[in-house]
């Protein structure tokens, strides 16, 4: 049997199999914030297609941290009932599903709030001029995440993930480029750490020991002043000391060249943040999930036995081939048909839900 179709745990989860949906913005949610029908329609199918864990898009825990139209809210008890016809759509196909929890920070949407930050950001760092957070203005952020994690688990998802990668209120509070405060929340790597370990901690104490809470962390920022590798895997070395039972690998704040969506059209440019999987696996014996470019199941499957990763997550490929995981355990095809061309999400922001905009290469056949 094939690496990735053996079951593995997260913290008390345990996952059927290797392969997980990678948190996905499917901009499928009502002004409001309110699930669309299609959200739970679309899970299902991955739930069905064999994705062993499916990790929904991020969702908004207050309203000044919404990052785009289309975007779930989970930021008020409304938001329980909703979301779970979405978890029971996914269950009722015998998958696992977990909420991702997000602030979009100086990346929130110009028709929501002014955008924030840990420290006022300019332009064209931000796309808008972003306000300095004041101490209050933190800790209510803190305690919404914490408020959202309880709707998370009412709603019957699980497991959780804090989102701090892409840009966002996590990612912008390690970075040394959009975090510049001298009091408690930064000036040095583990006061910029403080939003994160407060977070985390705030969310452990509502869920309980034995929930399983992840991170998807931004290990590099692609910009002058940014966040480093080696500031990230310091952080990494105390991410089971801050309450959180696996770690997904994933970029940091991107300006100018994309670093979290590139082109991927040959094994050799598939896993592109495998060495920060790697460097992290010297610092922490928490459950790794790589993603990043990941297409072929012989790469998958190498990542997975050099021990880089213990699980594969997979994002673009899935919303080309929601049956992707199905026809790599039944040897259907070796790579996915995903060519990469980054047509996923809606043109225009009045367009709503992700979907293969491109024309795909025919799936390789194994004789």
């Amino acid at each position: 049997m094939s690496i990735l179709f053996t079951q593995a745990r997260i913290g008390s989860l345990e996952i059927p199999n290797r392969i997980v949906r990678s948190a996905t913005a499917e901009r499928l949610a009502d002004d409001a914030g309110v699930p669309l029908p299609k959200l739970a329609t679309l899970l299902a199918e991955l739930a069905h297609g064999g994705t062993g864990l499916i990790i929904i898009g991020h969702m908004y825990v207050s309203t000044c941290g919404k990052a785009h139209p289309g975007m779930t809210g989970i930021a008020d008890d409304s938001a329980i009932d909703p979301l779970r016809f979405v978890v029971d759509a996914v269950h009722n196909e015998g998958g696992l599903v977990a909420a991702q929890l997000n602030h979009a920070g100086m990346k929130a949407a110009p028709d929501v709030a002014a955008p924030s930050a840990p420290s006022d950001v300019h332009p064209p760092l931000a796309a808008r001029p972003a306000t300095r957070l004041s101490a209050l203005q933190i800790h209510a952020i803190i305690a919404s995440f914490a408020r959202a994690a309880e709707r998370a688990v009412a709603a019957g998802f699980d497991a959780i993930q804090i989102h701090s990668a892409h840009g966002y209120l996590g990612s912008q509070f390690l970075s040394p480029r959009t975090n510049q405060r001298t009091d408690a929340w930064g000036g040095s790597p583990s006061s910029r750490m403080r939003f994160l370990q407060e977070t985390c901690r705030e969310v452990r104490n509502v869920v309980g020991p034995d929930y399983p809470l992840l991170i998807k962390l931004g290990m590099v920022d692609q910009l002058d002043g940014g966040l480093q590798l080696e500031g990230s895997l310091s952080l990494v070395e105390q991410l089971a000391d801050f309450g959180i039972d696996g770690l997904e690998i994933s970029g940091g704040i991107s300006q100018g060249r994309s670093l979290n969506i590139r082109t991927v059209c040959e094994e050799a440019e598939e896993a592109y943040f495998r060495e920060f999987a790697h460097r992290a696996r010297e610092r922490t014996d928490l459950p790794i999930l790589l993603v990043g470019g990941l297409r072929s199941r012989p790469v998958m499957e190498d990542v997975l036995k050099t021990g880089d990763a213990d699980f594969i997550s997979l994002c673009r490929p899935l919303i080309c081939e929601p049956d992707l995981p199905r026809r790599f355990e039944n040897r259907l095809q070796l790579r996915s048909s995903c060519v990469s061309g980054n047509r996923c999400w809606p043109e225009q922001a009045s367009d709503m839900g992700i979907s293969c905009k491109c024309l795909s290469r025919p799936p390789k056949e194994v004789s």
